[in-house]
């Protein structure tokens, strides 16, 4: 009974764990990118994403009042405040303290330390201090101190303001989100259009030598992209349009065509012969059959690739380092740009982990929007 069409299979559970373990394994690192973009950068050094809604034990530099507030009482110039206060930060216990950065647990809150450059502060639980000394004390900033203690979950907008209306970043980025689009776009049209035609001729046009084409398009889904990308640079260099959008566009377009034909052809493949047929005895020409039915009938084989083909325009890194070379940064895309914000903010992980949930933001707009031609399109011609 195992083998009759229609019984249940009894590896199913093995199906159910494996999808639901590749499900996982995308929605983790995004849901952690998403948190870690609304948090300070504090809170990503000291605790991973997943201990983002429980306080935090951290280590804080803050700083005291600057010695202009400082006043004379009982023969001691005196210093008094709130180290959070002082920082703008939220109150939290202290655990511990120190004045240097090699003991920053040297005392424990209501101790008093010593000053490398004379005087002595005292610490309080909550943040309050007391400087003491019996000289002026001098100096244009305040006494650094080194504190632990336990901050509450914070959440802010700050990162993406900071990135998206910051004079120093929004120009950079902005642009960089319109350079992608403008490689994106007709990276993604070109080979559909092209694609189209050729899969309409493959599957439903008789020619010599249409069988060595189909094994041709196969064979070319196992070239490897980075063997064609010097001699396709070249080729590029030698005809003027290498270092610009036409010589991208034109090498997205040919590493996408063979799984775009291959993917299309074989749907096309799969439609009713008898439409065309009838079509072909009312009098309709090739072109037409192509335009007024294979295409609405391949609407979900073409949407499929669409996405497919958007996806990887939009995240591709290596195809615009190598197409798109431009010292000034204009047509830098925002993958590239985010290598720079690694570069130059390499410790700044929270405007990068806005940065980069910034990008994925329009692939993960339009795969939900349209994920159910994607299913359709993959799966349309696997059952008759």
């Amino acid at each position: 009974m195992d083998n009759i069409a229609g019984t249940k299979s009894s590896l199913t559970w093995a199906v159910h764990i494996s999808a639901a373990a590749l499900v996982i394994l995308w929605l983790l690192p995004t849901v952690g990118l998403f948190i870690s973009s609304f948090r300070t950068a504090d809170q990503i050094a000291t605790s991973g994403w997943w201990k983002a809604p429980f306080p935090s034990v951290q280590n804080l530099t803050l700083r005291s009042a600057a010695p202009d507030t400082q006043r004379e009482a009982g023969g001691l110039f005196v210093i008094e405040g709130n180290l959070f206060a002082e920082d703008a930060r939220e109150q939290a216990p202290i655990t511990v303290y120190g004045v240097s950065s090699r003991a920053v647990d040297a005392f424990q809150p209501g101790e008093t330390a010593e000053l490398r450059k004379g005087g002595t502060i005292t610490v309080q639980a909550n943040g309050d201090y007391r400087m003491e000394h019996s000289e002026a004390f001098t100096g244009a900033r305040g006494q650094r101190v080194f504190v632990t203690a336990e901050i509450p979950p914070e959440f802010t907008l700050g990162n993406y303001d900071k990135m998206l209306f910051d004079p120093a970043n929004v120009e950079g980025m902005s642009k960089a989100f319109f350079n992608t689009l403008t490689v994106t776009i007709p990276a993604t049209i070109i080979p559909i259009l092209i694609a189209a035609f050729a899969a309409y001729a493959l599957a439903w046009m008789e020619f010599p030598g249409r069988v060595l084409l189909i094994a041709l398009v196969v064979a070319l889904l196992v070239v490897p992209l980075q063997l064609a990308l010097i001699p396709l640079l070249k080729l590029h260099n030698s005809i003027g349009i290498g270092k610009g959008y036409i010589g991208v566009w034109l090498a997205h377009t040919g590493f996408g065509l063979p799984l775009a034909i291959y993917l299309l052809r074989n749907y096309m493949v799969g439609l009713p012969k008898d439409i065309i047929e009838n079509a072909r005895v009312d009098g309709a020409s090739d072109f037409q059959i192509f335009t007024k039915i294979i295409i609405p009938l391949s609407f979900p084989a073409l949407a499929s690739f669409a996405i497919l083909q958007f996806l990887w325009t939009w995240n591709d890194l290596l195809v615009a380092k190598v197409f798109l070379i431009d010292a000034s940064g204009e047509t830098t895309v925002m993958t590239n740009k985010i290598v720079e914000l690694l570069g130059t903010r390499g410790g700044n992980w929270e405007i990068l982990a806005t940065a980069a949930f910034v990008s994925i933001g329009v692939p993960l707009l339009v795969f939900f929007a349209m994920q159910k031609y994607l299913v359709r399109g993959l799966l349309a011609g696997s059952v008759k």
